[in-house]
């Protein structure tokens, strides 16, 4: 059951070197897994009453060429079903016929008023979603670890325009900010290779985030979003870079 979308892609949404901009796959991925789940009927006009809301949890993404000087994507998508608390879905990025790059995401239904996990399967009783079954080809995601130490760091302030309909940052922000204290140089002269993303608490409209990264080696930046007043962290985020 693969839900499919053909994508323009804007020169808005791309870099100086035409690669895609990470924050624009992001909300590809967020707007198709929306429009996805509400033609199923589990989208946010049916949780929405229920004082229900869908939060991201974790991306895996392995990419064969990150897309570059692509102006026509394919954008694909598979719900995978639910597991206790958690429920499993899927994208394939595509030129043409070309697969580009797969992408793992594991999302949790929670109650918005005590702020707790709901049982997924239950809470959308729905034909769409139903027992998650793992497959031999799935993605591995990693455990991600909060940082040891910062090589560089930047302080950001929540902006109106970077509140979802949620009420708190969308999720597309976390890795501008996360990837903004990497030089010219270094975002200019590498691309994505794998990325791994583990969304761990919101942050609202004023507040301030710090963004560290921590250089585990020459191709792997550890990234963590943490907010600047309680230094909790916010976002971890794990890169393999390769060159141009």
């Amino acid at each position: 059951m693969i839900f499919e979308e053909q994508i323009k892609v804007k020169y808005s949404e791309m870099d100086y070197k035409l690669a895609l901009k990470p924050s624009s796959l992001l909300n590809f991925l967020q707007d198709l897994a929306s429009a996805n789940a509400e033609s199923l009927g589990f989208g946010y006009s049916y949780i929405t009453p229920k004082n229900l809301g869908w939060f991201l949890l974790k991306y895996r993404m392995e990419f064969n060429d990150y897309p570059v000087s692509v102006h026509n994507l394919t954008l694909k998508t598979e719900p995978r079903g639910c597991h206790k608390l958690f429920a499993y879905r899927d994208f394939y990025f595509y030129e043409g016929e070309k697969l580009l790059g797969k992408i793992a995401s594991i999302w949790a239904v929670v109650d918005m008023t005590s702020k707790s996990l709901v049982p997924a399967q239950a809470a959308l009783n729905n034909e769409y979603m139903p027992l998650y079954e793992k497959r031999d080809d799935d993605l591995a995601f990693k455990k991600l670890k909060p940082l040891e130490k910062a090589d560089i760091e930047k302080v950001f302030e929540v902006r109106y325009e970077d509140i979802d309909v949620n009420s708190h940052a969308n999720n597309g922000n976390y890795i501008i900010w996360a990837f903004e204290p990497l030089s010219f140089d270094f975002r200019s002269s590498y691309k994505i290779k794998t990325l791994d993303i583990q969304f761990k608490k919101e942050i609202k409209y004023g507040a301030k985030v710090l963004s560290q990264i921590d250089f585990l080696n020459d191709f792997t930046t550890l990234h963590a979003i943490k907010n600047a007043d309680t230094n909790e962290d916010l976002c971890l985020i794990e890169v393999l870079w390769e060159k141009w």
